[in-house]
């Protein structure tokens, strides 16, 4: 298996080097050359696998698929690892629950930093210390998060010698227990860095820092954003678990509360390897960028004025950086396009069009993409009538996934993604039912705890002389 990237036509890399290189030096993101494909005899096998053996060893039998430079037996023990019943609340890892509407919840934040992100970022981890433990390297890790991503990889990565991590969050945009799940972290390790701005402007910085070459290799980045592929690797797994407990063989729809772009291309990679979707609904909030491209052709980024501050604050985005993957497959895998509409052009502030365009019109339906947005208070009555129907308190990004599968109405089972424990976003649950949601043992007392956190000015130079200092040290 190799991996290409988005914007040029060069020969294909192995998994292990796009896993330290995160984005491809052209500005790209690395895709595999072509999917592996599944069929219904192999799901059968997949699911006695799930069912007997527990979730790391169907994770194995996927990820095995896409990486063939690590022995099988030391990725199998990645997998156990990763993946080991007592690092997450419930040992299925991945349970699902059948609401009384009709909808299923896949629960994804049974891990240690409470939200469907530990899910790519635990394996993230183990692969980073395997592979940097067998070259006798060492890698600075430069991510940014809008709330979830951050924790998750600072869970993950601390104590491990051969990393370094600097991560960018914008400041006052993250909820009060998100900020304390960061920065309450005191390991030389971790450096958090907050800056002037939104998550967009986070995102670029890195992206500049990433393209800066000789930044790049003197200190080593690497990335744990989506842009690194082994991030979505991860994420497909609990598609495929999620289908298996839930589907006797029938296509199942997933609706999905959409950013970045990672978790619901992560199932367009799970259908075209050949898992029975059928609709991938993609849910966003007020800032709808990704809801008007499904529904248009027209994709317009917003600037950070243009960016509102929402009730589902992990969704702030509007420049989706794994939103070029899917273009890639949408115009066919041609760099040359893929390039032109993702660089300069996008870098600049201005956005493209492809509605009138023979891809959009006729792939689009393909690839089963539908779309829809909610606003705060469609978030607060979803949380209400799952609460009051049945018991169970969301997160108001689930709310978002859960609203807009109702709204659609798609026939036949739909799974929403679950993307958070409902204590990260207490504020919101308190004023949909008026009741605080549990804190996991393990968080009681997490935001008394003193703050580790350096603000900056919203641009790269700014973080650049951080991580000149803190390196130098």
């Amino acid at each position: 298996m190799r991996y290409v990237s988005t914007r040029s036509a060069a020969p294909g890399k192995p998994f292990s080097d796009i896993l330290l290189e995160g984005l491809s030096a052209d500005g790209g993101l690395y895709l595999p050359e072509s999917y592996p494909q599944v069929d219904a005899g192999t799901l059968a096998g997949w699911r006695e696998i799930l069912l007997s053996d527990g979730y790391a060893a169907l994770a194995f039998e996927i990820v095995r698929l896409f990486v063939d430079d690590i022995p099988e037996a030391d990725l199998r023990g990645i997998l156990e690892r990763a993946y080991s019943p007592a690092k997450f609340l419930d040992p299925a890892i991945v349970p699902v629950t059948h609401l009384s509407d009709g909808l299923w919840l896949a629960h994804l934040s049974n891990g240690p930093s409470a939200a469907f992100k530990d899910m790519a970022m635990q394996l993230l981890g183990e692969l980073f210390e395997y592979e940097l433990e067998r070259r006798g390297e060492s890698i600075t890790i430069l991510g940014a998060t809008s709330g979830d991503t951050g924790s998750a990889a600072e869970y993950a990565l601390r104590g491990k010698p051969a990393v370094r991590v600097f991560m960018l969050s914008p400041q006052g945009r993250m909820t009060p227990f998100q900020q304390a799940q960061m920065f309450s972290l005191d390991d030389p390790g971790i450096v958090n860095i907050a800056v002037e701005g939104v998550f967009d402007d986070c995102q670029d910085i890195v992206k500049e820092i990433n393209a800066d070459a000789d930044f790049k290799a003197r200190h080593r980045i690497g990335a744990v954003n989506s842009i690194n592929f082994a991030r979505l690797l991860a994420q497909i797994v609990y598609y495929f678990a999620a289908w298996l407990r839930v589907s006797d063989g029938e296509p199942v729809s997933f609706a999905v509360p959409s950013g970045n772009f990672g978790n619901i291309v992560s199932g367009h990679i799970a259908r075209e390897m050949g898992l029975p979707i059928d609709r991938l609904i993609l849910a966003t909030n007020e800032n709808n960028v990704l809801e008007e491209f499904f529904r248009t052709g027209g994709y317009r980024i917003r600037g950070a004025a243009e960016t509102l501050a929402t009730s589902s604050p992990s969704m702030d985005i509007s420049k989706a950086s794994n939103f070029e993957r899917f273009v890639f497959d949408l115009l066919g895998r041609d760099p040359e396009r893929t390039a032109e509409l993702f660089g300069a052009q996008l870098v600049d502030g201005r956005s493209f069009d492809l509605g009138q365009t023979p891809e959009f019109q006729g792939q689009c339906e393909r690839f089963g993409f539908v779309s829809g947005s909610s606003s705060h208070a469609d978030r607060l009555a979803e949380i209400r009538r799952v609460f009051e129907a049945d018991g169970v308190v969301i997160d108001p990004h689930t709310a978002d996934g859960v609203h807009v599968a109702r709204t659609l109405a798609v026939p036949g089972p739909v799974i929403v993604l679950e993307t958070a424990l409902p204590i990260k976003f207490a504020e919101t649950i308190v004023e949909a039912i008026g009741v605080v949601p549990p804190t996991p043992a393990r968080f009681e007392g997490i935001e008394e705890l003193p703050r580790h956190v350096i603000d900056v000015p919203g641009t790269a130079a700014a973080v650049r002389a951080v991580i000149e200092d803190r390196m130098a040290q």
